[in-house]
């Protein structure tokens, strides 16, 4: 599972380097998409200055993967991304390299967020209680390699 993890971790992070940066800096070369819905969104997404928050985040996200930092947080921040990209490949538009990257979005997120799956289960509380004092609530965190 180790191996799978950075493997994941190093290759999706790259690519959302990548793709981010591609954004910043070729911005005349962005692929628009193949299908006549692909394109709408993408062009509304550019319209709107939205596109250029998406890739931000990208690069930000492609970094601390990169580096192996906030990965838990990293895991929330793009669960947002990856779901826009895995709907653009699978209904907007079509094509093997896209139901390719849309099943590699998912299998490299599950890979990536099951090694922290302990930090996400506290997030599916329903019934919970609010915790109104100003200490940091860390105590309850799993430990960490590190931490032993």
């Amino acid at each position: 599972m180790k191996i799978a993890y950075h493997l994941s971790r190093v290759l999706l992070g790259a690519w959302f380097l990548f793709s981010g940066g591609w954004h910043f800096l070729w911005p005349w070369l962005q692929p628009m998409g193949n299908t006549p819905e692909a394109i709408a969104f993408t062009k509304a997404l550019l319209a709107s200055g939205l596109f250029d928050w998406v890739k931000a985040i990208e690069v930000v996200t492609g970094v601390t993967m990169l580096l192996n930092r906030a990965i838990p947080l990293t895991i929330v921040a793009i669960v947002p991304l990856n779901v826009v990209i895995v709907y653009w490949n699978l209904v907007l538009d079509h094509g093997v390299v896209e139901y390719s990257f849309a099943v590699l979005t998912i299998v490299f997120n599950a890979v990536l967020a099951w090694p922290w799956r302990r930090y996400f289960w506290p997030l599916f509380v329903f019934n919970g209680a609010p915790d109104y004092s100003l200490e940091p609530g860390w105590k309850g965190l799993p430990k960490t390699e590190s931490d032993q």
